[in-house]
This record gives structure tokens, sequence and C-alpha cells, in this order.
């Protein structure tokens, strides 16, 4: 294609993605930003953090107290200043992380690689976890893109950075400590030792500097569950969110429990397979699966922690020979999921509960997330680096290899 029909069809899928969101996205006034920004302006002014709740709503900061002072300078600026931020902040982080997980299909299949990244961009911005990401104001993107940047950049290096990112990410929102568990699993312990000491320390930090927050935070506002919503909502696109909505009552624990522990085990077979095979992308995109299945509470807009899968589904399918079965069943499931997951189509549910039709409708999302984690391919192969990883020695502190264990998936 030349450059000047590429230059037409990036045009041409930028209006017609604009198009759709002005027509069909959801307006929320960067409600969550506004949370953020009321919460952080209400504790300068010395008032407590936790206490804040949101005007006309029930929502105030949930987030630890490190998360406030990351975001401590909003107080200094104006609120069209901190929507332009945030948005930049969003925005710059995308790129770059689909410029990282589209550079191995762009050098295999030879194309232009600002071309597919225009267009990635394109589509991510009809993906409706994206859409409300960005007009939520939300760090969905953020904690992707530290997380991304230390397992891809620092962990598959063997960098004694490596874990930093996923430190401080769970530092600042609990749920990418997920990502500690996986490096525990892949038997990566410096890396792990680095993020649990990273997030440690952020936390202990935070609580020299904001004692009284921090003391709220632990003790109170964590568990208090009315902070974040209904379980039952139907933007809760979790394995609680699927109990919830099962019956109009108290939702099962025991059958959370027992789902929880299915999906857990599926992850440590493919996450330490995924290893095996020096595969750190398909290690990342089943950890964040998982990550918003076991979630009590997975809003759409966390849904951009499978963004990863839906790339590695292109890349393999375009890998596979041309015609293959194998190809058409990759693409047409990444393509499927894209679908499903920009459509809203589980808002036609809002307010169900009970009933195979609702079962099956409402949790449309979670089903696209289990098909994600079971039928994602891996790709690499086998090396002794990697297989050493799952055996008694970390490479990366310097032993040599002993034992190792490839698993096959």
């Amino acid at each position: 294609m030349s450059r000047g029909r590429q230059i037409a069809t990036v045009s041409a899928l930028a209006v017609a993605s604009l198009v759709f969101v002005a027509l069909f996205a959801q307006r929320h006034g960067f409600f969550d930003l506004n949370v953020y920004y009321g919460a952080v302006r209400f504790w300068a002014d010395g008032g407590e953090i936790y206490d804040f709740v949101r005007p006309y709503s029930t929502y105030g900061f949930t987030y630890p107290p490190f998360a406030a002072l990351t975001m401590l300078p909003m107080a200094l600026l104006s609120w069209p200043a901190a929507i332009v931020v945030s948005s930049a902040a969003t925005v710059l982080v995308t790129w770059w992380l689909l410029r990282l997980l589209l550079g191995p299909v762009i050098a295999a299949q030879r194309w232009t690689p600002w071309f597919v990244v225009a267009v990635a961009l394109c589509l991510v911005t009809v993906y409706e976890p994206m859409r409300e990401t960005f007009l939520f104001g939300q760090v969905n993107m953020l904690l992707l893109g530290l997380v991304a940047a230390d397992l891809l950049l620092f962990a598959r290096k063997g960098s004694r950075w490596a874990g930093v990112g996923i430190g401080l990410a769970t530092a600042i929102k609990l749920t990418p400590g997920i990502f500690i568990v996986y490096l525990l699993i892949t038997k990566r312990w410096r890396a792990a030792a680095v993020a649990s000491g990273t997030a440690a320390a952020a936390t202990l930090g935070a609580a020299a500097v904001a004692p009284d927050a921090s003391r709220e935070f632990w003790t109170s506002a964590l568990w208090d569950t009315d902070r974040v919503g209904v379980l039952s909502f139907i933007s809760n696109q979790s394995l609680q969110g699927v109990v919830a909505r099962l019956t109009a009552g108290h939702p099962s624990k025991a059958l959370w429990a027992v789902l929880v522990l299915a999906v857990l085990a599926v992850w440590f077979v493919r996450s330490r397979a995924a290893v095996a095979r020096g595969d750190e992308v398909a290690g990342l995109a089943f950890t964040g699966i998982i990550g918003v299945l076991i979630s009590p509470v997975t809003w759409v807009h966390h849904l951009v922690w499978l963004i990863p899968a839906l790339v590695l589904l292109v890349e393999r399918g375009f890998a596979a020979a041309p015609g293959s079965r194998r190809r058409w069943s990759l693409l047409g499931l990444a393509g499927v999921s894209y679908v499903i997951l920009s459509s809203r189509v589980v808002w036609l549910w809002e307010g169900e509960v009970g009933g195979v039709g609702t079962l099956l409708g409402s949790n449309l999302y979670v089903w696209v997330c289990l098909a994600l984690l079971c039928c994602t391919p891996l790709g690499g192969s086998a090396a002794p680096e990697a297989a050493a990883q799952l055996g008694n020695v970390d490479v990366a502190a310097g032993g040599p290899v002993r034992r190792a264990k490839a698993v096959r998936v």
C-alpha cells in the first residue's frame, strides 16, 4: 500500500472511530478523575482524604495513600488542566504499549510501523474498556504500562530493576499485586522480592508522610465495600459479578471460591508454560486476564488488561500458514472478542438477575476473558534460561541450570 493510501486509510479510520465514540459512547464527564481531583484538593486543604465524597454521589477515594501522594500535584492544577494532563498521559502510554506489543508482528509481516500502530490506535479508541478508561479519567492504562515495561523490558532481560514497576503499580492500586504472585509461581525470586520491597517501601513511605490517611485506609476504607458499588451491577464483569447476578440475594462465597480456584489452576499451568517457552507477553496477558477474573469488582474499564491477549491472537494468527484453519481460528477469536468487547452488549441485561439468558448475556465479557485465558496460544520455544526459571535456580541470580522443568500446554 502506498504512503498516500496509508494516510487516507488512517484518516478514514480516525474519523469513523471518533464518530462511533460521539454517537455511542457514554458520557462520564471524567467522573473518576473528578473524584481523584476533588479528593486530593480536599486533602491539600486540610481534610481527611477518605472522608471526601464527590458531590451528588456516594463515591470517594478508594486507592491506597501512596496513590493519593502520586496524584497530589493535581491539587495545583485547574480542572481543565487536570483533564488535559490525564488524557495526554493515557494516550501516550497507549501508543507506547501498542508499539511495544505490535513490534513482533510488524517485523514478521514487514508492515509499516507507524501505519499499523495508527490503525491499532483507531481500533482501541472504539474498544469499550478503553473508551470507559478515557472518558472516566481512569488510571488503568498507566498501571498496565508500568507492569508491561517491567515484564517486557526488565524482567525478560534479567535486569536488577525488574519488579520495580510492578511494585509501584501495586502500591498505587492493590490489584496489580497478582503480578508479584506471577513472578513467584514462575520462580523469578529476585524480581518478586524487588516488587514486594518496592510496594512495601512505597506504602511505608506514604504512611510516614500521611499517617492518618494510612491508618484510615488500612483499617477502615479498604474494607468498606459500599465505597466501590454494588457487586451485581452489570459493569462488574468478574467471577464475583457472575455469582452476584445468579440470584437476588447474597452471592454464594463458596461458589465464587470454587470458580476462582479453577481459573487460578488454569492460569498457573499456562503462565509457567509461557515462561518455559520464553513467552513473557503471554505471561503478561494471562496474568492480566486472571487479575480481572478473580477481583471481586472488575468494572468494564478494567478490561484494558485484555489488550495484550488480543494483540497476541492477531500476531499468532498472522504467523500461521495463510488460509490455514489455525490462522482463521485465531484471527476469528480476536475479531469476535473485539466486537463483543466494543459493543456494550452486556448492558442489555442491566438490572436483571437470574435465568439462563441473563447468565449468558449479562456475563459475556467474562466468557470472553475465559476464552482468551484458555485459547490464546503460546509462542517461542523452551530455552535453558527460561526453563531454569521453573526449576530450582534463578538464572538471573547467576546460578547454574539444574533440574529444569518445562511445562507444555
